[in-house]
């Protein structure tokens, strides 16, 4: 009996051991793992100055950005680049050269410069934001009140955040982030880009834990536009005419809104239309949030040319679903 107590005490002992050793490596292996994706990506990532006198003067960081092309593309946050007349990129190695912008959108708060010249760039590596689980390790990477490239670390808190504009569907990451950071790169632990820092949450404009990022696919979907077209071409789904309007449903008042018009448009197919649209249906959700003039014109900026909108329409007997197509309006 004796023989078998020791057996078993050290069975359970070979056990903790184990568990100890598997522990230790587990976050030895994550903390290789951010070490290398901060490697990886630091060099795609640039510090952003705006100027009105001259490089000279250039020394007041306002953002960050990160590298899109081996053409000299750069990714950063449209607010950032307010009231600027002259824009200054820094590299990895301190070298500073002036920008031109190529585009900026308001409404993604995306916007594409370009430097020319430069050989030897380290284009940033894109992951599937849509791919994004709460929980997941990441890093950001940004110029923080100018002091420098700093690097934080944390995890996505959530995805598909409203938080000023429900299409961007934001994730939200406790990685801090502060002034400074915005246009900066959220990454995943292989060092991929999955979000564009954009702003935080925090009642005094510092880091209160929670900052949003703009999902890498939406950033690439309008800096791919402003690349190619110097602006992000207004999607268009037919001339129409809607009324808000609210309807009882279970005892429950909802917003709504009504087409009252279609118009005809001579030698275009009019995509709502072709949908099986038509005047007098009501709508009561566009891409599942409620039918109201500011979420239809929002989904109209923020979905581009080929992209699909969701409408739920109502119906006496059954609602019905139809999505439509959308069309460059220029």
């Amino acid at each position: 009996m004796g023989n078998y107590k020791f057996i078993i005490s050290g069975i359970i002992f070979a056990l903790f051991v184990a568990v100890v050793l598997f522990e230790a490596g587990f976050k030895q292996g994550s903390q290789k793992d951010l070490s290398y994706a901060a490697e990886k990506a630091s060099s795609s990532v640039v510090n952003i100055f705006i100027s009105n006198r001259g490089i000279n003067r250039a020394r007041n960081a306002v953002g960050s950005g990160v590298i899109f092309s081996n053409e000299g593309h750069i990714v950063t946050n449209t607010h950032i680049l307010i009231n600027a007349t002259s824009i200054f990129v820094e590299f990895n190695n301190g070298e500073i050269t002036e920008a031109v912008l190529i585009g900026a959108d308001k409404y993604s708060d995306i916007a594409v410069l370009k430097i020319n010249g430069l050989e030897d760039l380290n284009p940033i590596e894109t992951a599937e934001s849509s791919n994004i689980k709460v929980g997941d390790e990441v890093l950001a990477i940004g110029n923080p009140f100018g002091v420098g490239k700093t690097v934080t670390s944390g995890i996505i808190s959530a995805t598909g955040r409203d938080y000023g504009n429900p299409y961007l569907e934001l994730l939200q990451t406790d990685a801090a982030i502060n002034p400074g950071n915005s246009g900066g790169a959220l990454l995943n632990k292989e060092g991929n880009l999955i979000g564009i820092n954009s702003s935080i949450y925090s009642k005094t404009g510092t880091y209160s834990g929670i900052g949003f990022a703009i999902p890498s696919e939406k950033v690439i979907q309008v800096a791919t536009e402003l690349i190619k077209f110097g602006k992000v071409r207004n999607s268009w789904i037919g001339h129409f005419q809607v009324r808000q309007t609210r309807l009882n449903l279970n005892n429950n008042l909802i917003s709504a809104l009504s087409i009252i018009k279609i118009e005809k448009t001579s030698g275009i197919n009019n995509p709502l239309e072709l949908n099986g649209v038509s005047e007098g249906d009501i709508i009561l959700k566009i891409n599942n949030l409620p039918a109201t003039w500011v979420n239809l014109t929002t989904a109209l900026k923020l979905t581009l040319p080929g992209d699909v909108i969701k409408f739920e329409i109502y119906g006496e007997n059954n609602n019905r679903e139809v999505l439509v197509k959308t069309v460059a309006s220029n």
